[in-house]
Parts: C-alpha cells; structure tokens; sequence
C-alpha cells in the first residue's frame, strides 16, 4: 500500500515545485524595469548629457521610451528614477540642464524632472 501512495506523493510534489517556479516567473515579468535595464537603456545618453555629443541620439530616446513604458506602477516610477538619480551622481561632468531636458528632446512627458537633487518618494 505505501508504494502505491509514493509515487502519487511524489507526483504532486513536483507539480506544485512547477507551480511555484512559474508563479515567480509571472511576478518577475510584471515587475518594473531593475536598475540595471534602466542604465543599460539611458548609457547611449552620456555622451550628450556630458557635453561629449551636442545631438540626442536616437538610442537615447529609445531608452527613455522604453523605460517611461516599462514603469507603470507608482513603485516602478520611484525605482526608475531612484535608479536615475543615484547615476547621475557618478556621472562626471553631468550637465543638469541637459539631463532635465531630454525627455522633452526625445517626446517624452516623464511625471518627474530628471534631477541628481529629485525627491523620488514624491513621485506618483
């Protein structure tokens, strides 16, 4: 009679491991873009926010694109720009006014100034 019992045993519990590993597969796809997507998205954006480039690439406004949409909880929009703010700290040479203005350059309506001194936790 155990033997009989092991296998349905056994059985379940690997489709509820399945289960569970495809719950935090959902989650994670839901999530917010990390703090390593959103730099990977904005570096093309350095060379013009440092005075290298006097043009807004293309990529850059990509990135901004793609990472306005990929925020779409008020959570995602404090990570995104907690992630912007602490980078924008170890950029040498960073010139505010640009990085202010580049959602405007590239279309962009963030609901928030990009800023080295923004207070995140007053985003929306």
């Amino acid at each position: 009679m155990a033997r009989s019992i092991f296998p349905k045993v056994a059985c379940m519990a690997i489709i509820m491991m399945m289960m569970c590993m495809i719950m935090d597969l959902i989650s994670l796809t839901q999530a917010g873009p990390s703090c390593g997507n959103v730099q990977d998205a904005l570096s093309s954006c350095i060379p013009y926010v440092t005075g290298i480039d006097n043009n807004v690439p293309g990529a850059c406004c990509n990135g901004i694109k793609k990472v306005n949409s990929q925020s779409k909880t008020t959570q995602d929009r404090r990570s995104v720009c907690k992630c912007i703010k602490t980078t924008a700290h170890s950029i040498k040479k960073l010139n505010i006014h640009k990085l202010a203005g580049l959602p405007a350059k590239c279309g962009v309506n963030l609901p928030y100034k990009l800023s080295p001194s923004i207070d995140c936790n007053r985003i929306n």
